[in-house]
């Protein structure tokens, strides 16, 4: 169970369980769209950004001719990685299917405008944790590599939508296979911070309890219960 931080937004509003995982961050594109269903879920961790030499090094160009030569090739090679994953889920999506990609690594601007003129909702630098979460909730597996991808290692979702609470953006991934789903979340909201924090608290004490009830396999009564009998 994942109860995601939230933050006070002076709402009443009750809790809600959610049948799936609740991420602390959205997309970062205007025209990626907010509500998808059916959704064949794609966990990777691949890099779709200019990215820094491990070791120190430059590259040298003595005319302009060559920077443009030089940035058209960092191009081509981004290019070709997003006309990957294009191409996979063209082959893996049937009609009615949508295609989520959520990404631990980063993807560069232009490789998003990509993503969003086919409609793919992508969000990059998940949080570990919310990975790890997603294949357990969704099933399938993380992607490391885009030459090796396969359709056994994609989960899916029956709806992925963009909520807006208060100033924080969340991603809902919601009804899992129920065969598949081993992770769920709670999401908390309360009129202030305190509010928040003794709710959660509360649940984790609760959650506790039945866990060591069913471990043991038996109560010891309290709150007065030898008295009253």
């Amino acid at each position: 169970l994942s109860i995601p931080r939230t933050s006070a937004h002076g709402s009443d509003a009750p809790a809600q369980f959610i049948n799936g995982i609740v991420m602390d961050h959205g997309a970062r594109h205007p025209d990626m769209p907010d509500v998808l269903e059916n959704c064949r879920i794609m966990t990777c961790n691949v890099s779709l950004e200019y990215e820094k030499t491990e070791t120190q090094s430059g590259f040298f160009y003595s005319t302009a001719e060559e920077r443009e030569k030089l940035v058209e090739s960092e191009r081509k090679w981004l290019d070709e990685r997003c006309k990957q994953v294009i191409d996979f889920k063209r082959k893996v999506c049937q009609e009615g299917q949508s295609f989520v990609m959520i990404n631990q690594k980063g993807v560069d601007p232009l490789s998003l405008d990509i993503f969003a003129k086919e409609g793919i909702l992508c969000l990059r630098r998940a949080k570990r944790r919310n990975m790890e979460r997603l294949t357990l909730a969704c099933g399938g597996s993380p992607i490391h590599s885009l030459q090796d991808m396969e359709e056994s290692q994609l989960g899916f979702a029956g709806k992925v939508s963009q909520v807006t609470l208060g100033e924080d953006k969340f991603t809902f991934v919601e009804d899992c296979a129920k065969e598949t789903a081993k992770s769920c979340s709670l999401l908390l909201q309360g009129p202030n911070e305190h509010s928040i924090q003794q709710a959660k608290d509360a649940v984790k004490d609760g959650l506790r309890a039945l866990k060591n009830a069913l471990e043991d396999k038996a109560i010891v009564a309290g709150a007065g219960a030898f008295e009253i009998a």
